[in-house]
Parts: structure tokens; C-alpha cells; sequence
């Protein structure tokens, strides 16, 4: 069980992997989706309570069974019962999944600080068309953001079926991120203890400029104001409980074995219960601080967005009714909309059809996350400021931080079992295995750089882990409590810690955080099966606008397989021990 193994140089090395992993983009672009979605400060409520009833008292017990085991997800939970093994390879195989698709994301973040060094930002007009006599179509029915987005970036086809070609300078943009990825884990622990430092310190840096920029934005108190009023109405919908537990149980990244392998790096006297309370707390205290950041500027937004729309509107009366300079104000627009109403009914009711109707409210109601936040809203927002260029270099060298921090741990839970390995060790050193894995994960990425590439990427995203995920934590939290035991995992506890742990860490571990996993899985399969055929939305240039489309049969047959893939592991894994343990009464007893 104790296996010799590199060790972090220190606990504060290992507190700052946990949280350059788990501190990651979820929580600077869905928290605040989040937010805006189920009440503004009324989200906070159910959200510290599924971090206490759901959030530590997990992360605590695979940081516990990395540190006593010493073995990376495949080797601790076959310690812990041979019949367990398909538990870690199925976390191998969904942070196989998510490497797969996750670096793409740093592939266009990196597209995008390469960009940013323009002046103007290429995002920030139209371009021309081909005549040079006025803009690109598609741009004009859309916006330079998103133009810049789903054409220049993504150049995306209009649907699934038409997968198009790789774009050269994508895929060269995550070859580039996997490279980067490579030399930061090139020698396990010895190079990525060194790494985040610098990946969990430098998006604080970044986004405490930010949050000082984004308090001095015209219209950043409306973002604010909104955020922080509470809307309690819906503390009485059951989707917020549910948003609240999922984004606590994916923000800290459990169930995908990288914390586990963390931890089996850790020495024995480590005080991993600590550890768990403080990457906690730092994850979810992270999430508020991006969320104030992110409405400050999503606030300026929406306030130049509506001042936009109110001054076109003003410029469009004035002109067509002839009426005097500064005679028309934002303030009186609605009394002399329905003065000139009155006055001049003809007239107003052709013109009624360019009239547009502004609001603040509108604008801060619009809901943006993923992508659609990361790449569209904040670029729409930082064309807008004063030396864009420099706010855009530091917003898109915060992704990259965030990203990259993240993805030292999707490896290192692949990577752990393999080097624990003692035929792969023995055969190959760690730098062979590591390039290895990271060769085979940008070759198959190369299909979400063609035309097609974001509709995989949302597959991979929404289906390639969420109820795996969870079935792999119910099946470790059961199989701590009441597989190994309660009263000896607590005596080991005691063996690393020098004491038990709680009623509240064995009440959780025991009945709550199951019982709260199990909701989950119940909302999510029903979820499902109500749902009837999934779509996606898909990106239609004619319009300039997203439309829902219906998955094809191939798509819905590889949803099917991400989900199985990874969810079988665990009685496959099960089944094949029973088999092989048979096999070997039967050869024994027939040598006997």
C-alpha cells in the first residue's frame, strides 16, 4: 500500500494543484449564468448548503482515500475492494473524455490572445465584403462579436451533418495547447508543482484588475444590483436545488480521479481534512468573486447596449418628425413617443416598425453561458473600453491560466494509474507515457477544429460525463461507508490526522451526500427520458441568429456510447473480478 512515489514538495504545493484544478472556467462563466438564472443572491442559499451537505464532505473522502491508498483511481479503489476496479477506470475513461474536448477551449483562447494584439480588435467592426462596398452580410444580421465567433474562429457549417473540413489555424492553435499541456506535466509532479503556482495565483491577478476596471464601468452598479437582488420566489424550484448541487459537485472536479491522484502524491500525516475545507471554501468563495466581476462588466454591457438602442431610436425620431435638437431626451422618449403617437398617427405607424423597444431589464435578463460568455459577451464588452487591447490580452491570458490549470489535472488522473503500473513503468519512462497520452488526446481533438467541430464539442460537453460522474461518486461514497467501513476508514483518518473524524463528516458520507447524489441521477434520467429527441443549436448564417436543430441517428448513437462507455466500467469491472476470482476456485480446486 505504501508505495514509494514522488512526493509534493510541501502542503502548499498540494493546495494550490486542488486548486488550480478545481478552480476552474465553471466557475467564472456558469456560476453567473447561474445566477442570473435562479434568483441572483437568493442562489447563494441553496448553494452553500449543497456545499456543506454535498461539496466537502466528497472532496474530503477521495482526498482521504488518495492520501491512505497511495495509488492513483484504478489502484485505491481496488484496494478497497477488488470488485471496485471499474470504479477508477471509469473516472480514467471520462477524464480521457474530457481531455479529448476541454483543450480546445485553450486552443481558442490562445486564437484569441493572438488576435487581440490588433488595433482595432478584429472583433470589434465588421469586416468589408469581398466588393469592398459595404459589410459582410452575415456579420450585418448578426453582431462583429459573434461574427468574429462563429465565422472567423469556428468558420461553423450550418448543421452536424455537414462536418466540413479541419480548420489549419484551430488545429494548430490546440497542438500549440497541447504542447504547453506536455512540458507542464513532462515530469509529474516535479514540473506540475511548480506550474500552478503560477496557474492558481496569476487568474486572481487578472481578475482583481478586472474587478477594479469593472467597478469604475458606466452601468456596472445595474450588473451589480441585479446579481445581489434576491429573487426567493425561487428557492421554490426544484431546477435551483439541482443547479446548486450539480455546479458544487463539478466546480470541485470530483469524480474524475485527478483528485485522487493529487492526493496519493501527499504524505501520509497529510492533513487532507483541512485541505478539503480550504480548496472548498477558495473554490466557492472564487465563484462570488467572478460572479461580481463578470455582472460589473456584464452591467456595462447591458447599460451601453440599452443607451445604443435608446439614442437610435432618438435619432431616428428627430429625423423623421424634424423635431429640434435636444428636444428629445432619454428621459421624456416615452412621453413624446406617445405625444408624436397622437399627433401624427400616419406617420408613427410607418415608422413603428424600426422603432425598437429598449430596456435595461431586457438586456441584463438576456442568459449567456459556456462559450457564449467566455467568447461573445466579454469580447463584445472589452471593444467597448478604453485600451481594449490590454484588457483583452489579460481576459484571454486569465482563460488560458484557468484552462490549463484545469487540464493538469484531467492527465494526471490518466496518467497515475498508468505509471502505478509496474509492466508500463518498468518498459517506458514517464515523459514517453505522458507524450503518448497527450499525442493520442490532440489527434483525436483535431474533430472539434473542423466546421463541425463546436456541435461535437457541445455532445462532449452536456453527455461524455455528467451522469457517470455521479454514479461513480454514489458507488464511492457506498463503497467507503459500507464496503471498507466506516469505522476503519475512521481509524485510518486517525492514523494520517492524529483524530476521527465527526458525526457531521460520517452523517454525510453515510446518508446525505448518497441520498443527495441519487436525486440527482433520478432528475437527470427523467430529465432525459421527458426531453424525447435532443437537439442542438445550430448556427444558421442566413439569419444570423442560432436555431434548434434535431440530432441525426449517428449523433444520438454516439451520446449513447459516451454515456455507456464510462458508466458500464463500473459492473463490467465488477463482473469481470467475479469471473476471473471463479475461474480460479475452479483451477484450483481441479489441481486439488
Amino acid at each position: 500500500m505504501e508505495k514509494s512515489r514522488p512526493l509534493w514538495d510541501n502542503p502548499l504545493q498540494f493546495i494550490f494543484a486542488c486548486i488550480s484544478y478545481a478552480v476552474g472556467l465553471g466557475n467564472v462563466w456558469r456560476f453567473p449564468y447561474l445566477c442570473q438564472m435562479y434568483g441572483g443572491g437568493g442562489f447563494l442559499i441553496p448553494y452553500f448548503i449543497m456545499l456543506i451537505a454535498e461539496g466537502m464532505p466528497l472532496l474530503y473522502l477521495e482526498l482521504a482515500v488518495g492520501q491512505r491508498m497511495r495509488q492513483g483511481s484504478i489502484g485505491a479503489w481496488k484496494i478497497i475492494s477488488p470488485y471496485l476496479c471499474g470504479v477508477g477506470v471509469a473516472s480514467v475513461v471520462v477524464s480521457f473524455f474530457l481531455s479529448m474536448y476541454y483543450n480546445v477551449i485553450n486552443a481558442w483562447a490562445f486564437w484569441y490572445l493572438f488576435h487581440s494584439f490588433q488595433d482595432p480588435l478584429p472583433w470589434a467592426t465588421c469586416p468589408l465584403n469581398s466588393n469592398r462596398t459595404g459589410y459582410e452580410e452575415e456579420c450585418e444580421k448578426t453582431s462583429s462579436t459573434q461574427y468574429f465567433w462563429y465565422r472567423q474562429t469556428l468558420n461553423i457549417s450550418p448543421s452536424l451533418e455537414a462536418s466540413g473540413s479541419v480548420q489549419w489555424e484551430q488545429a494548430l492553435c490546440l497542438t500549440l495547447a497541447w504542447l504547453v499541456v506536455y512540458l507542464c506535466i513532462l515530469r509529474g509532479t516535479e514540473s506540475t508543482g511548480k506550474v500552478v503556482y503560477v496557474t492558481a495565483s496569476l487568474p486572481y491577478c487578472v481578475l482583481i484588475i478586472y474587478l477594479i476596471r469593472g467597478l469604475t464601468l458606466h452601468g456596472a452598479v445595474n450588473g451589480l444590483i441585479y446579481m445581489f437582488t434576491p429573487k426567493l420566489e425561487q428557492l421554490s424550484n426544484p431546477k435551483t436545488w439541482i443547479s446548486a448541487a450539480t455546479q458544487i459537485f463539478f466546480s470541485l472536479g470530483l469524480g474524475f480521479g485527478s483528485l485522487i491522484a493529487f492526493a496519493s502524491y501527499n504524505e501520509s500525516t497529510n492533513n487532507c481534512e483541512r485541505h478539503a475545507i480550504i480548496v472548498s471554501l477558495i473554490n466557492s468563495t472564487t465563484s462570488i468573486f467572478a460572479s461580481i466581476v463578470t455582472f460589473s462588466i456584464y452591467g456595462f454591457k447591458a447599460t451601453f447596449n440599452y443607451e445604443s438602442c435608446v439614442n437610435k431610436v432618438i435619432l431616428l425620431l428627430m429625423n423623421a418628425f424634424d423635431l429640434e435638437e435636444g428636444s428629445l431626451t432619454a428621459d421624456n422618449l416615452d412621453d413624446m413617443k406617445g405625444y408624436l403617437m397622437a399627433t401624427h398617427p400616419q406617420e408613427y405607424a410607418q415608422l413603428l416598425p424600426q422603432l425598437k423597444n429598449c430596456s435595461l431589464e431586457a438586456e441584463l435578463d438576456t442568459a449567456v453561458q459556456g462559450t457564449g460568455l467566455a467568447f461573445i459577451v466579454y469580447s463584445e464588452a472589452i471593444k467597448n473600453m478604453e485600451v481594449p487591447q490590454l484588457y483583452s490580452v489579460l481576459y484571454f491570458v486569465m482563460l488560458l491560466m484557468l484552462g490549463i490549470g484545469s487540464m493538469l489535472g484531467n492527465p494526471a488522473a490518466i496518467l497515475t494509474p498508468l505509471t502505478d503500473s509496474r509492466v508500463i513503468a518498468a518498459r517506458f519512462p514517464k515523459e514517453v507515457i505522458s507524450g503518448v497520452v497527450c499525442l493520442i488526446n490532440c489527434v483525436i481533438g483535431l474533430i472539434f477544429t473542423m466546421e463541425a467541430g463546436n456541435y461535437w464539442f457541445d455532445i462532449f460537453n452536456d453527455y461524455a460525463a455528467t451522469l457517470s460522474l455521479l454514479l461513480i461518486v454514489l458507488v464511492e461514497a457506498i463503497a467507503v461507508c459500507y464496503i471498507y467501513g466506516i469505522k476503519r476508514f475512521e481509524k485510518d483518518l486517525h492514523t494520517m490526522i492524529g483524530r476521527k473524524p465527526n458525526w457531521y463528516w460520517k452523517i454525510m458520507w453515510a446518508f446525505v451526500s448518497p441520498l443527495l447524489i441519487i436525486s440527482l441521477l433520478i432528475f437527470y434520467l427523467t430529465d432525459y427520458i421527458l426531453t424525447g429527441t435532443l437537439q442542438y443549436q445550430a448556427w444558421d448564417a442566413t439569419q444570423g441568429q442560432l436555431v434548434t436543430k434535431d440530432y441525426p441517428g449517428y449523433a444520438l448513437a454516439v451520446i449513447g456510447l459516451l454515456v455507456a462507455t464510462s458508466t458500464m466500467c463500473v459492473p463490467l469491472g465488477a463482473l469481470v473480478t467475479f469471473i476471473r476470482r471463479r475461474l480460479k476456485r475452479e483451477c484450483v480446486s481441479t489441481v486439488a
